[in-house]
């Protein structure tokens, strides 16, 4: 992988096929309803790895731009151990990003 996202679903894709790009009034929308950028899956008291998911352009960016190309993927989402999702969680929040 060349470290850049793959997305063949092209939800939250940049390359021009799902027009979000051209259209700041949807990602706009967006931010107003707080709709997620990112989910984070993992459930139970003893879950040692979550899944952090984009869901928006902005997510994706945000993953380019602070997550290391080496990281665990698996498809678009991001393998995150127990012990840093705390971290990242805050700092997608402090960016003013919305978790689910």
């Amino acid at each position: 992988m060349n470290g850049k996202h793959e997305n063949p679903s092209n939800h939250g894709s940049r390359n021009g096929r799902d027009g979000l790009e051209s259209r700041p009034d949807v990602i706009q929308k967006s931010r107003a309803t707080n709709s997620p950028d990112f989910s984070i899956e993992g459930e139970g008291r003893f879950c040692t790895v979550y899944l952090l998911r984009p869901l928006t352009p902005a997510a994706f960016d945000w993953i380019d731009e602070h997550i290391p190309e080496d990281a665990q993927r698996l498809g678009t989402a991001i393998a995150v151990e127990h012990r840093y999702i705390g971290a990242i969680a805050e700092g997608i929040l402090a960016d003013g990003l919305v978790l689910a």
